[in-house]
């Protein structure tokens, strides 16, 4: 995925109300710009860190601005960090469509955003005569507290953890599910579960795993005209 108008780069003034980011550009201009994160972004939103920003020149929109990227070092050098909320599934349908994604290679129909489970919406849902369907829920990983090891989540998530036991009775209805764990950074051998930060959703995932829901992490490179997955990451649990 290619950002389709070059970034501005800038610093972080302040993150609040968790959607709003104020940003101070190079001339000294300071922007409101949208944050797409609904997550506590930690350790990537102290102030004076470089950021990334895209500009919309829709006039329909509030915030012409919105938050890319984030430069951050973890303990090995400067790492780009994709912190939008809002590109994972195209990424990950992407790198589907272009056979990246072996384990979820051969399917004929992919559909986002379908209905499923009580009120939820599946991100992706693969199918083919002959086989049973597939159910993938992507989260975005960002997180890194240790040099080279992804962590998610970053914050307490009710909803990730209803979302683990959806996919696991997919599975006992005689579907497939995956949890993929997209890391929008390129500094991360690793991903495992921040169960410090939320024990209630490594539960959940330990009880969708015994259900036989498989779980999918990649890695991807981060550039100011990019974002691509680029390599299968190891999950340690």
């Amino acid at each position: 995925m290619r950002f389709t108008v070059p970034l501005t780069r800038g610093k972080l003034v302040r993150r609040y109300k968790r959607f709003l980011a104020d940003v101070e550009l190079s001339g000294g201009e300071i922007v409101c710009a949208h944050c797409a994160n609904p997550g506590s972004m930690l350790g990537l939103a102290d102030p004076g860190i470089s950021v990334w920003l895209s500009k919309s020149d829709n006039p329909n929109r509030k915030l012409a601005w919105s938050l890319e990227i984030v430069e951050v070092d973890a303990g090995r050098g400067p790492a780009m960090v994709g912190i939008n909320t809002g590109h994972p599934n195209a990424l990950v349908e992407e790198a589907i469509g272009s056979g990246r994604i072996p384990e979820l290679d051969g399917y004929a129909g992919l559909r986002r955003e379908v209905r499923y489970g009580k009120n939820s919406r599946i991100d992706i849902f693969l199918e083919s005569d002959g086989r049973p369907p597939c159910y993938v829920e992507i989260k975005n990983v960002h997180l890194v507290r240790e040099p080279g090891i992804a962590e998610f989540p970053d914050s307490v998530t009710v909803r990730g953890a209803k979302h683990l036991d959806e996919l696991a009775e997919m599975v006992r209805q005689g579907h497939r599910a995956a949890m993929f764990y997209l890391v929008q950074r390129g500094d991360a051998d690793t991903v495992r579960i921040a169960r410090d930060i939320d024990p209630n959703y490594g539960a959940a995932l330990d009880r969708a795993r015994d259900a036989g829901v498989e779980v999918i992490a990649y890695g991807c490179s981060v550039t100011e005209d990019g974002v691509e997955i680029s390599r299968a990451v190891p999950f340690s649990g």
